[in-house]
């Protein structure tokens, strides 16, 4: 990527799906990620514009020139009665990482929960997945040794959470 290329952060929309749903699988692949038990096999991944329309749950892509190079969500726990939110599907190609991105999404996404009005925020990831790992213990998160609500992540063996301000 060029030094002064331009990110434009941004909600999904319908016409989205395609090549979003390429982009996350790709990442997920790349880094190894099971297709049962995790993100790689959710139903909602080819239609992510429709898995975000509940109230509460916003994601967003991360674009240049046209091209998505990955994006975040945040949306009620699954199965919890907890007043809690999980940062979702979280993935970037390689040129988007380790530029800053990870970090405005983790604020975003954070900024809506806070207003959605949620106490915490949860997040599964893999074991091999340090850098972002990092990033997540850089923003507040704190690893937890349980996993939260029933996400259908049985593979995702790292958990986290955040008490959201």
């Amino acid at each position: 990527m060029e030094e002064n290329s331009k990110w434009i952060i941004r909600e999904v929309n319908d016409f989205d799906n395609t090549e979003l749903h390429d982009v996350l699988s790709n990442v997920m692949i790349e880094f190894g990620v099971p297709k049962k038990g995790t993100a790689l096999g959710d139903p909602e991944l080819k239609k992510m514009s429709n898995a975000y329309r509940n109230k509460r749950s916003v994601y967003y892509i991360i674009e240049n020139d046209n091209k998505i190079f990955g994006g975040a969500g945040i949306s009620k726990l699954k199965n919890s009665n907890e007043n809690i939110c999980e940062l979702q599907k979280m993935y970037f190609l390689e040129e988007a990482r380790g530029i800053g991105m990870g970090k405005i999404m983790i604020e975003k996404c954070l900024s809506d929960a806070k207003n959605f009005g949620y106490k915490k925020c949860y997040i599964e990831t893999m074991i091999n997945m340090k850098s972002a790992q990092k990033l997540y213990l850089s923003q507040g998160f704190k690893f937890i040794e349980k996993p939260l609500g029933n996400t259908g992540h049985n593979a995702c063996p790292v958990w986290m959470i955040k008490k959201i301000l």
